[in-house]
């Protein structure tokens, strides 16, 4: 499906009330639509907020996953680049990402089942997500964005405490919130922070940790369902995942990762008939052959320190459980 035909396709279930699924990769290039109730024909199980075509077994699981950091020497020097450019004045805030290959005593469909998350998607044998970020939602009309930047150990000591008086964090934080603001500003009008900066705790197979979100609204015209699909690539890809100025930080990022992205870092949501509701896809691991690979990583500022971000695309990789 090209994305003339996904936009019409997405519009036209937007305007009947007809629910559906959809899923678009970080590089817009294989953006996929169907109906809810054709999802698992496409080999696609989905929850969105309990919202899910997979009954849950409620059996207890232990979930192990080792981790084999991508290489320090190797983040390094991507980390090196992107300081440089930052210094150039080509961009001021960088996702920059990395696979680490993992090993899990579980299979991507099982890891599906026992997570927690408020999004969660799995495509089989291909990749499984476990997302605590929302991308947009609709309700009525207004759009709703909830930017998530900013994290830490929660088993730190005053661990909250020092994640909202992190200099560097909280500029990070108000780059992408101001970022998100502009890019809903091209599909809505009065867009507000209604909600800033807020902290939530998340379980998980490792360390728990804690971040802070913030809430963004905005008022769509009466006539959005006629242009959903228009408007929501215009929205693509997501700022708390690819930085700021967008365009520029994005090319960037093309010569500093290793690998393609793929579904990585895409969105993709559900439509329930009345709501719409998506995310980012992040917590991700992805099959290779034989192989699981966790794609992880974090926002690159003038602040960042390299030891401590890549730390932080380490403690990223994990299930989360409760």
């Amino acid at each position: 499906m090209n994305i003339s035909e996904f936009k019409n396709t997405i519009s036209k279930y937007v305007l009947a009330n007809e629910p559906f699924l959809f899923i678009v990769d970080y590089k817009l290039s294989k953006p996929f639509v169907c109906k809810l109730d054709e999802a698992e024909k496409y080999g696609l199980l989905y929850d969105v907020k309990g919202n899910s075509n997979l009954m849950q077994t409620g059996n207890e699981v232990i979930v192990d996953l080792e981790i084999q950091p991508i290489d320090q020497t190797i983040y390094s020097k991507a980390f090196a680049s992107v300081i440089d450019n930052i210094k150039n004045g080509n961009t001021y805030l960088l996702n920059l990402t990395f696979p680490s290959r993992v090993a899990s005593n579980l299979n991507l469909k099982q890891l599906f089942e026992v997570s927690k998350a408020p999004y969660k998607l799995c495509k089989e044998d291909e990749f499984v997500l476990f997302s605590p970020e929302c991308f947009v939602q609709i309700k009525g009309d207004f759009i709703y964005s909830y930017p998530m930047k900013g994290t830490i150990d929660a088993n730190i000591k005053n661990a909250e405490e020092k994640l909202l008086n992190n200099s560097k964090e909280l500029w990070e934080h108000n780059t992408i919130v101001d970022l998100i603001r502009n890019d809903l500003s091209m599909v809505a009008s009065d867009v507000t922070v209604t909600k800033f900066r807020y902290v939530e705790k998340i379980k998980t197979t490792g360390n728990d940790i804690l971040q802070t979100s913030s809430e963004i609204r905005g008022k769509l015209p009466k006539c959005w369902k006629e242009t959903f699909g228009d408007m929501i690539f215009k929205l693509l890809p997501a700022g708390s995942i690819s930085g700021a100025p967008k365009q520029k930080t994005v090319e960037i990022i093309e010569t500093v990762e290793l690998v393609p992205r793929g579904f990585y870092t895409g969105v993709f949501g559900v439509f329930d008939g009345e709501n719409f509701d998506s995310a980012v896809c992040i917590r991700f691991i992805e099959k290779k052959g034989k192989e699981l690979y966790y794609k992880s990583g974090g926002g690159i500022t003038f602040m960042s320190n390299e030891n401590e971000e890549y730390q932080e695309l380490i403690n990223k990789i994990y299930v989360p459980i409760i």
